[in-house]
């Protein structure tokens, strides 16, 4: 019985370029350029998710199919070995475009997600597409900095002044382990990979009215965590580690010849998340037709796969996100 199943799945899947969804938020703006400069909105937009749950294939036989919906159809053919829940895609990846401050929040562990019906926590990392030369996020508390002080501050409306502040280039990779109180100032743009989660304590949201969360937030608030920018490793003459984790690896690939990817790790597998900054490329694999990946694209490449070709239209630069077919630690980083 279970042989017929994978070769219906190994056949049926192929690379799926999604469609954005794109989310209105208070703190957002109404031109996405560069990332999508001929798109206009009447609402200031904050985000344009790419996996959530709720995101549809536009390619393909597939197209107008949920992610939520074929991940339970097809499994660990589409989410890999690596997944922690065979029937749920395991990350969630946005655009994140902050023009105003966002909410002071937090996001629970497993843990503490578990505790409140959650499957599990938020842990996620953002990539800096681009900054301007005064963009800053806060992230952690200050040293000596109590949860007691951070709830006076709430109450006295001086949160920020608690958060470390610090300053955002082009090209930061930052990690962001769950319990971090957080925010994000204005002036980035951000590809955002995290725990296929929207599990978010609003602590202190500037008199916006927008309910806050607060019994929840401050159980699920760390004092200490391991927060923070991320050193790069280089693992390829093309490609950058630029962070891994217990729930993630995401590699930065600047590619300007033709180069094959594996889905799997160690004998684990896992799909990619493939999401385009600059150029154009094709993806290729046996028994699939060809699939553009250009500038905003992102493309989804089932597990199942196993090996795929990126052949760039002259050069391509894509972040690859995926789920570690091995134990990862925490990475270091530094504020």
């Amino acid at each position: 019985m279970g042989r017929p199943f994978a070769v219906r799945h190994m056949k049926d899947l192929y690379p799926l370029r999604m469609q954005p969804v794109f989310d209105p938020r208070p703190w957002g703006t109404f031109d996405l350029a560069p990332v999508y400069p001929d798109r206009k909105f009447d609402e200031k937009i904050g985000e344009a998710w790419l996996t959530g749950d709720h995101c549809q294939v536009e390619n393909g036989p597939l197209a107008g199919s949920s992610l939520s919906k074929l991940s339970k159809e097809f499994g660990r053919a589409l989410v890999g070995e690596a997944a922690p829940d065979a029937q749920r895609f395991p990350l969630l990846v946005k655009f994140l475009f902050p023009h105003d401050k966002l909410s002071v929040q937090v996001h629970p562990d497993d843990e503490a997600a578990r505790e409140a019906g959650e499957p599990w926590g938020k842990t996620e990392c953002w990539y800096v597409v681009h900054a301007k030369p005064d963009a800053q996020i806060a992230l952690g508390l200050k040293s000596g900095v109590t949860r007691d002080d951070l709830a006076r501050a709430i109450h006295d409306k001086q949160a920020e002044d608690l958060l470390n502040w610090i300053p955002v280039h082009t090209g930061d990779m930052i990690y962001v382990a769950a319990g971090t109180v957080h925010t994000l100032g204005p002036g980035s743009i951000l590809v955002e990979t995290q725990q296929q989660s929207d599990a978010t304590y609003r602590l202190y949201d500037y008199g916006r009215p927008r309910e806050l969360h607060l019994e929840r937030g401050m159980a699920a608030v760390k004092e200490q965590v391991g927060s923070g920018k991320v050193a790069r490793s280089k693992n390829a003459a093309s490609a950058t580690e630029l962070v891994a984790s217990p729930y993630f690896i995401v590699e930065k690939n600047d590619l300007r010849e033709a180069r094959e990817f594996l889905t799997s790790e160690s004998g684990a597998t896992s799909a990619h998340v493939l999401v385009a900054i600059e150029g154009c490329a094709q993806i290729e694999c046996e028994g699939c037709q060809p699939v553009t990946l250009a500038k905003s694209d992102a493309v989804v490449i089932p597990a199942v796969l196993g090996k795929y070709r990126i052949q760039p239209q002259w050069e391509v630069e894509f972040l690859c996100s995926r789920v570690p077919g091995t134990t990862r630690p925490a990475p270091e980083t530094r504020l």
